[in-house]
């Protein structure tokens, strides 16, 4: 085993998965809206110290072996590309700091996977995750668990990826 696992669905509502190196899966999501009045980087510090403090949750001499991201191609809107694009450049940029290997993971795999269907609904994944025993209410944080089964169900977990 590499140390826990970090799964996330990058996005202004970022869902997470995080398994640590023992087996226990902890789940949910967070908001990283802008706030009245902040400057519009605050965003992505405030995701920075999240993930500091994340890293910091996971107890071991491993720590945080990994991070997998949910790889998105195409966005609805110019706003979510750029907040995808942020909160990525933010957490490549974190993973290489502390020197924790990530992956990205195209969005079809992640759902074919999960349910059996590349182009499976939210719904789907929701009702996917709800079927391996994860109380899930929001899609992100249901992505987020899907990437993480198949990140645990892959031979080999590891290696930076950019």
């Amino acid at each position: 085993m590499v140390g826990a696992i970090l799964a996330l669905d990058l996005g202004t509502m970022t869902g997470w998965a995080l398994r640590s190196a023992d087996g226990p899966v902890v789940h949910g999501f967070v908001s990283f809206r802008s706030q009245r009045f902040e400057g519009g980087g605050m965003r992505y510090l405030r995701f920075r110290r999240w993930l500091t403090d994340m890293k910091a949750t996971v107890a071991g001499p491993q720590g945080l072996g990994a991070v997998y991201f949910e790889e998105v191609r195409r966005h609805l809107g110019v706003d979510a590309a750029h907040v995808y694009g942020g909160l990525l450049a933010t957490l490549t940029a974190w993973c290489e700091h502390h020197q924790i290997p990530y992956q990205g993971v195209p969005v079809g795999t992640i759902k074919r996977h999960a349910t059996g269907k590349g182009n499976a609904s939210k719904a789907e994944v929701i009702a996917a995750m709800k079927s391996l025993g994860h109380p899930v209410t929001d899609d992100n944080e249901a992505d987020a668990l899907a990437l993480l089964h198949w990140a645990l169900a892959q031979e080999v977990v590891g290696g930076n990826h950019g």
